[in-house]
C-alpha cells in the first residue's frame, strides 16, 4: 500500500516535469526559429536545420507544434504576444471612434516597429511559400475584420466628412486596411526618416485618405 501512495505522488511530480521540459523544447525551438529567420531567410530554413540547432529531432518539432504551420502560428502568437497586440480586444471595445481608429493604427505601428527586420523576412518568405502565405494572410484577414469594425463605427456616428461619399465602406476598409499594412509602414519608414516619423505621420495620412472631420 506504502509502495502504491509513493508511486501516486510521484506521478503528478513526473507529469509537471516533462510539462516543464516541453516548455523549455517548445521555447528553444521559436528561439532558434527567429534566429534562423533573421539571419538566412527562407534559403537557410528546414525542419531538419532547425531541429538539430535547437538540440532536438524533427519528430520532436511535430510532437510539440503538429505541424510545420502550427510551428509558425506559434511564432506568430509569440511576437504578437510581445508585440502588444492583446490591447487590441479593449480598443475594439471603445465607444468613442475616433478612440478605436487612434488605438488600432497606434497598436500595429508599434507592433510593425517592434520586430521590423523579423517580420520584413516573414512577408518576404509568405510570398514564395504556401504555408507562410496562409499563415500571413490569416492574421492579415484578422486586421481586415478589425478595420471594418473600426470603419462600421465611423459611420455609425457620422464621421466622415460629407464631400467623401463617393468612397463606398468596402473601399474606405481596404484604404483603412492597406495603409496599417506592415507593406506600407516599412515603405514609409525607409522614406520618411524612421519609425518614430511613421508613428507620428499615418494617423493624420489615414485621417486624410479618409476624409474624416477633424
Amino acid at each position: 500500500m506504502a509502495r502504491k501512495k509513493e508511486a501516486a505522488c510521484k506521478r503528478p511530480y513526473s507529469l509537471g516535469k516533462r510539462l516543464e521540459l516541453s516548455d523549455q523544447k517548445r521555447a528553444t525551438v521559436l528561439a532558434e526559429l527567429r534566429k534562423q529567420l533573421e539571419a538566412k531567410g527562407f534559403t537557410g530554413l528546414t525542419l531538419d536545420r532547425l531541429a538539430q540547432a535547437s538540440g532536438v529531432t524533427r519528430q520532436t518539432i511535430y510532437n510539440l507544434f503538429a505541424s510545420k504551420t502550427g510551428l509558425l502560428e506559434a511564432l506568430f502568437d509569440q511576437i504578437a504576444l510581445e508585440g502588444g497586440m492583446e490591447r487590441m480586444r479593449n480598443v475594439m471595445m471603445a465607444a468613442n471612434p475616433e478612440l478605436m481608429l487612434g488605438g488600432f493604427v497606434e497598436i500595429f505601428s508599434s507592433f510593425w516597429s517592434r520586430d521590423r527586420i523579423l517580420i520584413r523576412r516573414v512577408h518576404g518568405i509568405a510570398a514564395i511559400d504556401p504555408e507562410f502565405g496562409a499563415v500571413v494572410e490569416a492574421r492579415n484577414q484578422r486586421r481586415r475584420f478589425a478595420a471594418i469594425r473600426v470603419i462600421d463605427m465611423l459611420d455609425r456616428q457620422g464621421r466622415r466628412d460629407g464631400a467623401d461619399k463617393h468612397m463606398d465602406k468596402e473601399q474606405r476598409v481596404a484604404t483603412l486596411h492597406a495603409l496599417t499594412s506592415f507593406e506600407f509602414f516599412d515603405a514609409l519608414s525607409e522614406g520618411c526618416g524612421g519609425v518614430d516619423q511613421v508613428a507620428r505621420l499615418l494617423p493624420r495620412i489615414i485621417k486624410n485618405a479618409l476624409s474624416l472631420e477633424s
